[in-house]
């Protein structure tokens, strides 16, 4: 871990002006300050590789680690024998022809605003390879560090673009974790200086741009030592600092990170209306997106029977976990959407729920490892998944593709995780054919795909 306040130095002394200025403006651990890392940054890419500007437009990717059920979501089969249909029903929308589980009302009043994908699928149906193709494109993991071998979308993002674009990091993760990384964060093959940052409510937490590992319990401190940080530059007593540097501490004590991380500016009915939890994450997203991040993943937890979204049985019993975790999982999703559109933001920013791969179309009963209990569940199932995409100027208000009577597999408009990387990329102003030498010099396509034409 890569902190800028120690839990030496904050245990002893509480967050303090000298902490930050002795850990280099946003330290590193070892010696390495963000102003370095920015310098091997630079030194990492050839000059001659492919770059692109930030285009103004951004990404919000709600990741359901595990893999979230189709068949308790937006892909319902009421007609099918109970094994399959599953125990809930479907209920309509504001949209003719959409419907989705019982336990998503709100969603069912703005489905004008989104569209649902129905017919994604690979062949990858394990967590440390399902999580790779969905969020680099490629299979591959490595246990040796735990994480995919390939580049996943933040860093290709952070690469492409440059880590830190005026004040701000261009990509970011929170919230959701695969042993100790976040998903869209991983290098792969790259070195590691184009990891993004992890983020909380706090601010920048770990990997290459850090404030705390651990939440910080006093947030006016912090905010008060960047005050008089930025005071410190007003007098001119860190005038000697070199460009890396300067970007390194703009990071942490410009207006545009600060306020973007400083959640009390929202009044307490947006807070609320996104709800309790990871839901202020998502709160979170849509000011760093505003605020000029390009492309932020917010982690989607379960729930306190099963804590992602790995339904199998063995892990707890599906039908009641879903009880518990769709009210709030449908409150936190509208809000965000609602708010992007009510801001005027939905040109801009495209809102994207997906988790690695959907769930098995026939459910099993099995004894629970941790209560005992007979539950059921359903297990991975990479061939038929359901992807929510909103805003970013796309057409709504429609169901891309279709999986057949039992959810298995699909029927109409298959597509790949690389399909919806490609338009993602697209969004972003990234051009996904462009490539990227492996360690073997390989070209190596950032996506495959292409952007979906029902989102064009």
């Amino acid at each position: 871990m890569l902190d800028l306040v120690t839990a030496q130095s904050r245990a002893q002394n509480g967050i303090t002006r000298r902490n930050l200025v002795k850990a280099g403006f946003l330290g590193l651990g070892g010696g390495l300050t963000l102003g370095d890392l920015l310098r091997r940054q630079a030194m990492a890419a050839p000059d001659s590789e492919y770059r692109a500007t930030p285009s103004g437009r951004s990404v919000i990717l709600l990741w359901q680690q595990g893999g979230p059920s189709h068949l308790e979501t937006y892909d319902m089969k009421p007609e099918a024998v109970r094994d399959i249909r599953g125990p809930f029903s479907p209920i309509a929308t504001n949209v003719s022809g959409i419907d989705i589980c019982e336990h998503l009302p709100l969603h069912a009043k703005i489905a004008d605003r989104f569209t649902l994908i129905r017919s994604c699928s690979h062949a990858w149906s394990g967590h440390n390879d399902g999580i790779p193709m969905m969020v680099s494109g490629y299979p591959g993991w490595s246990n040796k560090i735990n994480e995919s071998t390939h580049p996943e979308l933040g860093a290709v993002i952070s690469r492409v673009f440059g880590q830190c674009h005026d004040g701000l990091p261009v990509a970011c993760g929170m919230g959701a974790k695969h042993y100790s990384y976040v998903p869209t964060t991983a290098t792969g093959y790259w070195s590691d200086v184009f990891r993004p940052p992890t983020v909380d409510a706090q601010g920048l937490k770990n990997a290459k741009a850090t404030v705390d590992g651990r939440r910080l319990d006093d947030r006016k401190a912090l905010l008060g030592s960047i005050d008089q940080l930025r005071s410190d530059i007003d007098r001119g007593v860190l005038e000697s600092v070199d460009e890396f540097q300067r970007q390194a501490f703009e990071i942490i004590a410009g207006d545009k990170a600060r306020n973007a991380f400083d959640l009390s500016q929202e009044d307490e009915r947006t807070r609320t209306r996104y709800g309790k939890g990871w839901g202020q994450n998502a709160l979170l997203a849509r000011r760093l997106v505003e605020a000029g991040v390009s492309f932020v993943t917010v982690g989607v937890p379960g729930d306190s029977i099963i804590y992602n979204w790995d339904d199998h049985a063995v892990n707890g019993d599906l039908p009641t976990a879903m009880r518990q975790r769709l009210p709030g999982f449908d409150q936190a999703v509208t809000a965000l959407i609602e708010d992007v559109y009510d801001r005027g933001l939905d040109e801009d920013v495209m809102i994207v729920v997906t988790g690695e791969f959907g769930r098995t179309p026939r459910g099993n009963i099995r004894k629970g490892n941790s209560d005992g209990k007979m539950n059921w569940g359903r297990d991975h199932w990479a061939s038929a998944m359901s992807i929510l995409i909103s805003g970013g100027g796309k057409p709504m208000s429609q169901i891309i593709g279709a999986t057949n009577s039992k959810g298995e597999h699909p029927v109409r408009r298959q597509l790949t995780p690389q399909d919806v990387h490609a338009t993602i990329y697209q969004h972003l102003g990234i051009d996904h054919t462009q490539t990227f030498n492996d360690n073997a010099g390989r070209p190596i396509h950032l996506a495959y795909g292409e952007p979906i034409r029902e989102l064009a």
